[in-house]
C-alpha cells in the first residue's frame, strides 16, 4: 500500500534528531529504539520499509559518523524489516569496501552484516518503492553502466549486486595480501579499480594510522574475515543459482570471476599466516567451480527427470544393419526419401536442412558425433539402395539419390564442422573455458569422430554394394587408394608389389570408397584413411600391372587438345575431377569461338553436373553464372547481345532442364537463383520478332530459346507445388508464387552482400543483384493474365484489338487443314458464351503460313484461341482428332505455348463447366485395353498397405473425362519419348496429375492406362502413381495408411498375420526397395504416404490421426511394460527406461511423418490447436490399459512429439531466417501461454491429471535441456507463471531451469522464485541435480 504521507525534509529532520538523541543519551536497547522509531513512522503514515530511511541511516553510519551504536541500530532495523537489506548492503558496500584501509572498523562491521543479510530479498508490492530501491542501488554500484542493462528491475539488481560483491571480496583479499593483479575488468567497489589517484588518497590517509598496531591488526583480520564470509556465501545453494544465472546470461562477465579463480588456484602462499587459509581458499574455489561444472540434465531421482534424461541411442557397431538401427534416427530416412519427390521443388537447400537436422538429432538423441554421423551415412546408403530396381518413369532416379549420398551429406557435415569451429573461435575470443560449456568439442575432435563413423561403415557390407551406375567409379576410387599405398610404400623404401590405376583391375570398390573420396575432396578427412585395415583388398594390392593408365579426356583437354566431336562426347560423358577443369570450361563458354561456346556449355551441363559429386556445388555455381552473366567481354555488333549468345544459352538450358538435373538443382537450394537468372532471358527472347519463316537450326531459333527458358521458369514456380507450410505469407508476399521465389533470391542477395561487407575475402555469388518482376513488363503482364484466368473465366476482347488480330493469325495456322466452311457453318455457342472467341473463328483467313510474332504476343492471345477451338470441338464444328492435331501444331510452332495450354485447360477442368466426353477409341483415345488391370493393380497396392477403398472400377459404364482433360491427355500422348523433350514431359506430367485432382476418382486410372498403352515400360510407375489419388479427399484412407505406417515401423498392437509386420523398422516403413518383386508393384506404406501426403486436401486431419496413434501406441506400451495385474510401471529403472524409449520412438515417427506432410503449417497447428484440444478434451475411448503408467507415457510421448516436430522445422539454434524465427517465437509463446493459463486455473483441462502434469513437466524439461534458445523468445511474464505453477507441483528444478534459460530479462523472476522457494523451505536438497 502506498504511504499516506510522503517522505520529506520535515520527516527526515525529525528522524535524524531522534537518532542523534538516542545515540548520545539513550540507554535503551537498540531493539527497543527500533520499535519506537517504527511506531513514530507509523503515526506519520510513512510506509515501511522505507528506502529514504535506509539512505539516512547509512549516511549516519560511515566515515565521520561512524559509531558502533549506529551499526547495531542498523542491524536491528534490518532484522525488524524496517529497511531493505539489498539497499542497505549496496550503500554500505559502496562506502566500506573502497575505504577499507582508512576505515577498517567500518569494513569489519560491514562484513557480518553482509554475511547475514546478503540473501535477504523481499520485494514489496509497491512499484514506486521498488523503483526507488533500484535507483538507490544503481547509483551506489553503477550496475546499469557496468553491465549494460536497460530497464533494471529489482530482481536484476539483486543478482548483479551479489555477483559484484563476490568479485569485490576476491579483489579485496588479493590486493590486501599484496598480489599484483591485472584482470580484464576490475571491481568498481575496490579502490584499485577507481584509478591511481584514489589509491594514492587512500594510502595517504592510511599513513596516519600506520602507527596504530591495533588498526593494522584489524586490517589484516578483515582480509581473512572477508575470505570466511565469501566461503559462507558461495557454499549457499542460493548463491550457486544466482551465479549460474550470470554464467548463462552474461558469460563475458562471468569470465571475470573465472580469471580470479584461476589466479587463486595458482597462488603459492609462502608466509605461515597465508598458509593457514589454504583450506578455506580450496573450499571457495570448489564452490565457484561448482557453478561452472553444472550440466543441463534434470534430477534423475524424480520420475520426470528420468523420462527426460533418456540415454543416447547407442548403435551396435558389429551387428547386421537391419537389426542394429535405432528408430530415433528415422527423421533422416524420412526427410531424404521425401526429398526425392520430383513433384515438389523445395526452395530451401537440402544441405541447410540436413545441417540443422544433424545438430538437432545429435542434441535430442544425446548421441556422440560418431553415432550421429554413422546414422546419417546409413540413412543415405539406404536411400541409394532403395533405388536398385525402381519402376521406370519420368522421375529422378539414382542420380539424385547419389547426389544426396556423395554431395549433399558431405556438404552438410562440412557445415557442421564449420559451425563447430566458429563456435570454438567465438568461445576462445570470449575466453570461455571448455570446462564450463556444454559438450564443446574442437572441430578436430568432431572430424575424428566423422572419420571413425566412415570406418565403421565397413561393418555394413549389405549397404555398400554399388549400383551398376557407379561400379566403375567405385572401382576407380579403390584403385586410387591402392596406388597411393603403393607409392607411399615405394617412397619409404618398403618392399611391396606394385599396383597401377589400370581400368581392367578388379578393385572391388564399394560405396564407402566413393564416400571417402567425397569427404577428401571437401577436406573432411585426409589420405591417411587409405591405410585403414581392409579398406583396399589384399587381392588388389597383390596385382601387378606395368601398363600405363589410360589417359583421361580431361587431361587431354587441360593439355590444350581442341574441342573436336570425339573429345566433346568424351568430356560430356565423363565428370570433371577438379575445379580447374570446370573454370577453364567456363572461360571457353564465355569467351570461346562460336563453335566452342555451345560445346563448352554442353559439356558443363553433362556428366560433370549430374555425376561430378566431388565438385558438384562448383559446377552448379558456374552453370548459374553462365545463365546470369552470358555476355562475352569482347562482344561487338548491333544485334541483341543475348541473340549472339543464344546457342550457348540453349545448350545450358537444355542440359539444366533434364528431370535429374532440375532435381539436383533443387537439392542444392538454387531454385530462387536460377529463377532470377531466367527472368531476363525470358523477357529478352520473348520480345524478339523472328526474322524469317524458316525454322533453321531448331536449337538456335528464338522461339526455341524462349521456350526452353520459359518452360524451365514455369517448372520452378508453378509446378513445384511447395509444401503446405508455404501457403502462408512470408517475407511480405504470398508464398508459392513467382514473387515468393524472387523474394527468396533477393533476401539471399542482401544476406550475401552483408556478409561480404563484414568479410571482403568471401567469393562473389553468381548473381549479386536483386531481381524484381516489375523490371520485366512483358513477363509481368502475362503473369497477371495467368492469375486472372485462374481466378475467373475469360473476358471478351473487341474486334480489331491487337490480341484479336494475333488470335486470327494463330487460328489461321491451326486451321490450315480445316476448310473455312467447316469452321463457320455452325452457331457459336460455348459454355462460356464468349463473343470474342466467336469473332475470332468467323474471321479466320486462308493464310497458311506461320505468323512471325514475338513470343509474348503469341502467349497473350492463346487463352482466347484455346477457348475458341475448345468451344468449336464441344459443338462439333471440329473433331477431337482435329483439336488434338491443332494443339500439337501449336506446340510445334511455339513449345512455350504448352504452358498456356496447361494453364487454360487446368482452370477449365477446375471450373467444371465443360461436358464429359466418352473415351471410346472413336472420338477420343480409349484406355479399355489396360484399364481393368490398372484398376486391379492399384487396388492391390492399396490392400497391401492396409487401405480399403470402394470399388474404383468403371464397370460397364462408359469411360468419361471432361473435355479439357481429354484434350490435354490426348495432346500429351502425342509427344515423343525423347530425352531432348524432357523439358516438356516434366510439366505435362505434373499438369495431368494436378488436373486429375479436380476430377472424379477414376480419372487417374484412365490417364494412367492411356500412358501405359503408349509406354509399356512405365507400367509399374503409372500404377504406383495412380494409387496416390485415393488419398486426396478420402480422410478414412489417409487414416488407414497412417496406421499402416505405424504398424510397419513399430509392429502391431495385437497379434496379426499382416505382411506389414514381417520387417519392422525403417525398411518396413519405407521398403528396402521402392517396389517389392512380384506380380504387382507393391510399395511400402511409408513410401506411399510420402508420395501422397502433400496432395491431401484436408491435411490438418493428419495432425489428429497422428496424435491419436501416438496416444494409442503409448497406452499399449505401458501395458506391455507393466507387471501383470498392476496399475504401475515396474519399479526398476530399466523397465521405465525401456517404456519411455519405446514411447519416444512412437513420437519420433509421428513427428517425422507430420513434418513431411505439412511442414511448418502443420507444426504450428499442432502447437496452437491440436495439442491444446487434445488436452482440453475428455477421451471417452475405451483403453486397453487404464493405468498410471499409460497416463504417464501419454504425456511423455505427446511432449516429445511436440518438441521433436518443432525442432525438425525450426531447429534448436539461433541461425534462422527472419520469417522462420518470428513464426517460431510466436508459436512457442502461444503454446506456453496456454499452459500458463491452465496452471493459473483460468482454463480447465479434461484429460487425466497425471497426463497433464507429465506433459507439462516433460515439455518444459525438454525445452530446457534440448532447445534452451526457444525460452529466450518467450515473454518473461509467461515464464514466470509457468515456473510458479511448476513450483506448486514441487517441480522446483524444472521451474528454476526454465527461468535460468530465460535470458537476461528473466533474471529478476529467477531471484524472486528462489526467494519464494527458500521462504517455504522447499529449495532442492542438492544443487548438483538442479539441471
Amino acid at each position: 500500500m502506498e504511504s499516506a504521507l510522503e517522505w520529506n525534509d520535515e520527516v527526515r529532520e525529525g528522524v535524524l534528531k531522534r537518532l542523534k538523541l538516542w545515540q548520545q543519551c539513550s540507554k535503551k536497547p537498540a531493539a527497543a529504539l527500533v520499535t519506537e522509531l517504527v511506531e513514530h513512522l507509523n503515526t506519520l503514515g510513512i510506509a515501511l520499509p522505507s528506502p529514504e530511511l535506509g539512505e539516512l541511516l547509512v549516511s549516519q553510519t560511515c566515515f565521520d559518523n561512524n559509531h558502533p551504536w549506529m551499526w547495531k541500530f542498523t542491524h536491528h532495523a534490518l532484522s525488524s524489516r524496517l529497511l531493505f537489506p539489498l539497499q542497505i548492503l549496496s550503500l554500505l558496500a559502496s562506502n566500506a569496501i573502497p575505504h577499507r584501509h582508512s576505515h577498517p572498523h567500518s569494513f569489519a562491521l560491514f562484513l557480518p552484516l553482509l554475511s547475514q543479510y546478503a540473501f535477504s530479498f523481499h520485494p514489496t508490492p509497491s512499484l514506486s518503492c521498488n523503483r526507488k530501491i533500484v535507483s538507490s542501488v544503481d547509483s551506489a554500484l553503477r550496475i546499469s553502466e557496468i553491465y549494460k542493462v536497460r530497464d533494471l528491475e529489482i530482481g536484476h539488481v539483486f543478482v548483479l549486486f551479489f555477483y559484484e560483491i563476490v568479485i569485490s571480496l576476491l579483489d579485496c583479499m588479493l590486493i590486501d595480501w599484496g598480489f599484483q593483479v591485472t584482470f580484464s575488468e576490475k571491481s568498481s567497489l575496490v579502490a584499485a579499480g577507481k584509478g591511481e589517484d584514489c589509491m594514492d588518497i587512500d594510502r595517504n590517509v592510511t599513513q596516519n594510522f600506520e602507527k596504530s598496531e591495533y588498526r593494522e591488526q584489524i586490517r589484516k583480520r578483515n582480509s581473512f574475515t572477508a575470505l570466511e564470509v565469501l566461503e559462507r556465501l558461495t557454499e549457499s545453494r542460493k548463491a550457486t543459482i544466482l551465479l549460474q544465472s550470470v554464467l548463462l546470461n552474461m558469460p563475458e562477465k562471468f569470465n571475470c570471476l573465472q580469471q580470479r579463480l584461476q589466479f587463486l588456484e595458482s597462488l603459492e602462499l609462502a608466509s605461515s599466516e597465508l598458509k593457514l587459509v589454504n583450506q578455506v581458499l580450496t573450499k571457495v574455489s570448489a564452490n565457484m567451480r561448482g557453478v561452472s561444472h553444472f550440466d543441463y540434465s534434470l534430477s534423475k531421482h524424480r520420475l520426470v527427470g528420468t523420462l527426460i534424461n533418456m540415454g543416447s541411442c547407442k548403435i551396435p557397431l558389429k551387428c547386421n544393419y537391419r537389426f542394429c538401427q535405432s528408430p530415433c534416427w528415422v527423421p533422416f530416412d524420412i526427410y531424404m526419401e521425401n526429398a526425392m519427390d520430383s513433384r515438389q521443388i523445395p526452395t530451401k537447400s537440402a544441405i541447410d536442412v540436413l545441417t540443422e537436422g544433424i545438430k538437432t538429432l545429435q542434441m535430442l538423441n544425446q548421441a556422440s558425433w560418431q553415432e550421429t554421423f554413422l546414422a546419417l551415412w546409413l540413412s543415405a546408403l539406404r536411400l541409394v539402395q532403395r533405388e536398385r530396381d525402381p519402376p521406370e518413369g519420368p522421375i529422378p532416379h539414382l542420380v539424385a539419390r547419389l547426389c544426396v549420398l556423395l554431395c549433399i551429406v558431405p556438404l552438410a557435415i562440412a557445415n557442421v564442422l564449420r559451425d563447430a569451429s566458429e563456435h570454438n573461435l567465438s568461445s576462445l575470443q570470449a575466453s570461455m573455458e571448455s570446462e564450463y560449456t556444454h559438450e564443446t568439442k574442437s572441430d578436430d575432435s568432431v572430424k575424428r569422430e566423422l572419420m571413425s563413423s566412415v570406418q565403421v561403415l565397413g561393418h555394413f557390407s549389405g549397404l555398400l554394394c554399388p549400383p551398376t551406375l557407379v561400379i566403375d567409379a567405385a572401382n576407380q576410387a579403390a584403385r586410387k587408394a591402392a596406388s597411393f599405398i603403393y607409392n607411399s610404400m615405394n617412397a619409404k623404401g618398403e618392399s611391396g608389389t606394385g599396383i597401377h590405376a589400370n581400368a581392367n583391375t578388379k578393385a572391388g570398390g564399394n560405396l564407402r570408397h566413393l564416400i571417402v573420396e567425397a569427404c577428401i575432396a571437401r577436406n573432411l578427412m585426409d589420405t591417411s584413411v587409405y591405410f585403414w585395415p581392409g579398406y583396399v583388398s589384399t587381392s588388389v594390392l597383390s596385382l601387378s600391372d606395368s601398363s600405363p593408365p589410360e589417359k583421361s579426356p580431361w587431361s587431354m583437354f587441360m593439355e590444350g587438345t581442341p574441342l573436336n566431336n570425339t573429345l566433346i562426347n568424351s568430356l560430356t560423358m565423363t565428370p570433371a575431377s577438379s575445379l580447374a577443369e570446370i573454370e577453364k570450361l567456363y572461360y571457353i563458354a564465355l569467351n570461346g569461338s562460336d563453335v566452342e561456346r555451345p560445346a563448352a556449355a554442353k559439356i558443363l551441363c553433362g556428366a560433370s553436373l549430374g555425376h561430378g559429386w566431388y565438385i558438384q556445388e562448383h559446377v552448379i555455381h558456374h552453370v548459374i553464372k553462365l545463365l546470369a552473366s552470358p555476355l562475352p567481354p569482347s562482344h561487338a555488333g548491333s544485334r541483341s547481345l543475348l541473340v549472339d549468345n543464344m546457342p550457348m544459352l540453349c545448350a545450358v538450358l537444355r542440359g539444366a532442364s533434364s528431370v535429374d538435373t532440375v532435381h539436383i538443382l533443387s537439392l542444392h537450394g538454387v531454385v530462387p537463383t536460377v529463377a532470377a537468372a531466367l527472368l531476363p532471358l525470358c523477357e529478352a527472347f520473348g520480345s524478339i520478332k523472328p526474322t524469317s519463316n524458316s525454322t533453321g537450326d531448331e536449337s538456335s531459333t528464338t522461339y526455341m530459346a524462349f521456350s526452353l527458358a520459359f518452360l524451365f521458369l514455369i517448372r520452378l514456380w508453378k509446378f513445384c507445388r511447395p509444401p503446405l507450410d508455404l501457403c502462408i505469407t512470408e517475407l511480405g508476399v504470398a508464398v508459392g508464387g513467382l514473387e515468393y521465389i524472387l523474394s527468396l533470391h533477393n533476401h539471399r542477395v542482401m544476406y550475401s552482400q552483408d556478409k561480404r561487407k563484414s568479410n571482403p575475402n568471401l567469393p562473389e555469388s553468381a548473381s549479386v543483384k536483386p531481381v524484381y518482376i516489375d523490371s520485366f513488363p512483358k513477363l509481368r503482364a502475362l503473369y497477371c493474365q495467368y492469375k486472372s484466368c485462374v481466378a475467373s473465366a475469360l473476358s471478351g476482347i473487341s474486334t480489331g484489338n491487337s490480341i484479336h488480330q494475333t488470335g486470327n493469325m494463330i487460328l489461321s495456322m491451326i486451321y490450315q487443314k480445316i476448310t473455312k466452311v467447316g469452321i463457320s457453318s455452325s452457331n457459336s455457342s460455348s459454355p462460356t458464351s464468349s463473343n470474342a472467341c466467336s469473332s475470332l473463328i468467323n474471321s479466320v483467313e486462308d493464310a497458311f503460313q506461320r505468323p512471325m510474332l514475338p513470343a509474348w504476343e503469341v502467349l497473350e492471345a492463346l487463352p482466347f484461341v484455346l477457348e475458341s477451338i475448345l468451344t468449336a470441338c464441344a459443338h462439333g464444328r471440329i473433331s477431337s482428332r482435329e483439336l488434338t492435331t491443332g494443339l500439337r501444331d501449336l506446340v510445334d510452332f511455339l513449345p512455350a505455348s504448352l504452358a498456356a495450354i496447361i494453364d487454360y485447360f487446368s482452370s477449365e477442368v477446375t471450373r467444371g463447366v465443360w461436358k464429359l466426353v466418352p473415351m471410346n477409341g472413336t472420338d477420343w483415345p480409349s484406355p479399355a485395353a489396360l484399364l481393368p488391370s490398372i484398376e486391379l493393380e492399384i487396388k492391390a497396392i492399396l490392400t497391401h498397405v492396409g487401405v480399403e477403398v470402394p470399388n474404383c472400377s468403371s464397370g460397364g459404364s462408359p469411360v468419361m473425362l471432361p473435355l479439357p482433360m481429354a484434350a490435354l491427355v490426348s495432346l500429351s500422348i502425342t509427344f515423343k519419348l525423347d530425352k531432348s523433350l524432357e523439358y516438356m514431359h516434366a510439366i505435362t506430367g505434373a499438369a495431368l496429375e494436378n488436373c486429375a485432382s479436380g476430377c472424379p476418382w477414376p480419372s487417374m486410372p484412365i490417364i494412367g492406362s492411356l500412358w501405359a498403352q503408349k509406354v509399356r515400360r512405365w507400367h509399374n510407375f503409372i500404377v504406383v502413381s495412380g494409387s496416390r489419388s485415393v488419398f486426396r479427399q478420402n480422410n478414412e484412407s489417409v487414416a488407414q495408411l497412417l496406421r499402416s505406417c505405424f504398424t510397419s515401423f513399430l509392429g502391431t498392437l495385437s497379434v496379426s498375420t499382416s505382411k506389414l509386420t514381417s520387417e519392422c523398422g525403417v525398411n518396413g516403413l519405407l521398403g528396402s526397395t521402392i517396389t517389392a518383386p512380384g506380380a504387382y508393384p507393391y510399395v511400402s506404406p511409408g513410401f506411399l504416404f510420402l508420395r501422397s501426403c502433400r496432395n491431401i486436401h484436408n491435411v490438418q486431419y493428419v495432425n489428429d490421426i497422428i496424435v491419436g496413434l501416438v496416444t494409442e501406441y503409448s497406452n499399449e506400451l505401458a501395458g506391455r511394460r507393466s507387471d501383470a495385474g498392476s496399475r504401475h510401471i515396474k519399479s526398476n529403472e530399466s523397465s521405465l527406461s525401456l517404456a519411455a524409449q519405446s514411447a519416444k520412438e512412437v513420437a519420433t515417427l509421428g513427428a517425422s511423418l507430420l513434418c513431411a506432410a505439412g511442414g511448418m503449417l502443420l507444426v504450428q497447428e499442432l502447437y496452437k490447436e491440436t495439442i491444446p484440444t487434445w488436452l482440453l478434451s475428455s477421451r471417452d475411448v475405451k483403453k486397453n490399459n487404464d493405468s498410471v503408467a499409460s497416463y504417464i507415457l501419454e504425456g511423455y510421448a505427446m511432449a516429445y512429439l511436440l518438441i521433436l516436430s518443432g525442432s525438425i522445422i525450426w531447429g534448436v539454434g539461433t541461425k534462422l531466417p527472419p520469417g522462420t524465427f518470428s513464426r517460431r517465437s510466436r508459436t512457442i509463446e502461444v503454446h506456453l501461454d496456454f499452459l500458463a493459463e491452465v496452471m493459473e486455473k483460468k482454463i480447465s483441462v479434461s484429460c487425466n491429471p497425471i497426463t497433464w502434469k507429465t506433459y507439462v513437466c516433460c515439455f518444459v524439461g525438454f525445452i530446457v535441456s534440448l532447445a534452451p534458445v526457444w525460452i529466450q523468445e518467450v515473454r518473461v511474464d509467461t515464464l514466470k507463471k509457468l515456473a510458479l505453477g511448476l513450483s506448486r507441483w514441487n517441480e522446483h528444478e524444472i521451474a528454476l531451469s526454465l527461468l535460468h534459460r530465460g535470458g537476461l530479462a528473466a533474471m529478476g523472476a529467477l531471484a524472486e522464485l528462489v526467494t519464494v522457494i527458500e521462504s517455504e523451505r522447499m529449495l532442492p536438497s542438492s544443487l548438483s541435480n538442479l539441471y
